[in-house]
């Protein structure tokens, strides 16, 4: 799994921008399911057809980034965020654009920790305004330049979130080999923006069941906030975040799963953040839903951390659920 995480995390694909990882995953699950196709916001949804309980499972192809919004006299690019990046985090980080131009964070005069959006710029080397135009414009999304990085159990990368959910659904795929369900692994848009695009692609399946892959942060560093989730120690089940109250009965379902297979498993119960089962939830007349979180270090920069075996933990619980006959359960 360690060469597809590489090749995922470190494709361009900030939120509204994710065609090329689009692409890439297309390409990668296709020869494990029955079908493949884009929605209209760009998201990808594969199924491995079957007639029983219609199960979407989520993850977001998206990433963090930045967007242009001025370039002055001297060709040094104003910008904006994409997405929830700290911009006491920036200065000194390379940024990279849909065409393959690199540039360096700074900062204004002062104190960095105390700044904003406003005090910092993007130089990519340009002499002037005409220069700087030439190679970028108004508009033009950057993602972070930052290299892969294998630490043993444990890896590095931007774009972990949630680069590393969709590796999570591809490898599943993979794994499948036959269900009594209908699978549907969709590859959302623009989640960090706002869940955009698991509203319009949960309207489109229509889902019995829906679960969400995705990152969660981590209690485990020095006097990092409270959490009772640990890099290392299992998948996370989700109780509750800001955006959704975990469908009991999906609960249950994973907590009982992971115990019949005693995998080692965690309880999440997120004070800030959601993510696209908040969306599958609410679709059309509503959708029992449930996340299946990775603890991840070092959220939303470009150094996300993640423990491979926590990884593997929620392939094989994804597997194990997928397995079950979900209508005889009720759903």
């Amino acid at each position: 799994m360690k060469d597809l995480t590489k090749k995922l995390t470190e494709a361009y694909g900030p939120s509204g921008r994710e065609s090329k990882v689009a692409e890439m995953i297309k390409e990668e699950i296709l020869p494990y399911v029955d079908d493949v196709k884009f929605d209209k916001l760009g998201s990808v949804i594969a199924v491995k057809k079957g007639q029983g309980a219609k199960v979407m499972l989520a993850a977001h192809m998206d990433e963090i980034g930045l967007i242009v919004t001025h370039i002055d006299k001297n060709g040094f690019l104003r910008f904006d965020s994409v997405g929830g990046v700290s911009a006491f985090r920036l200065t000194g980080l390379r940024v990279i654009f849909d065409n393959g131009q690199i540039g360096v964070i700074d900062a204004e005069k002062g104190n960095p920790a105390n700044f904003g959006m406003d005090k910092l710029f993007i130089d990519i080397g340009a002499s002037s305004k005409e220069d700087a135009e030439s190679k970028v414009s108004i508009g033009d999304f950057a993602a972070f330049r930052q290299d892969f990085v294998d630490l043993g159990d444990k890896t590095v990368s931007k774009a972990m979130d949630d680069r590393i959910g969709c590796v999570v659904l591809i490898e599943t795929a993979k794994r499948l080999k036959a269900s009594p369900n209908e699978i549907y692994f969709v590859f959302t848009v623009q989640e960090e923006v706002g869940l955009r695009g698991a509203v319009a692609s949960a309207y489109s399946v229509d889902p019995d069941i829906g679960i969400a892959l995705d990152v969660t942060r981590t209690g485990d560093t020095p006097e990092s906030p409270t959490m009772d989730v640990s890099l290392g120690k299992g998948p996370a089940i989700k109780v509750k975040d800001s955006g959704i109250i975990t469908n009991q009965k999906i609960k249950e379902l994973l907590i009982n799963t992971a115990k019949e297979k005693q995998m080692a498993y965690q309880l999440e119960v997120l004070l800030g953040g959601a993510t696209d089962a908040s969306s599958i939830e609410k679709t059309r007349s509503g959708v029992p839903s449930g996340v299946i979180s990775i603890p991840t270090r070092h959220l939303h920069t470009p150094s996300e951390m993640v423990d491979m075996n926590d990884v593997e933990g929620c392939v094989s619980l994804l597997t194990a659920v997928l397995g079950k006959d979900l209508r005889a359960k009720g759903f």
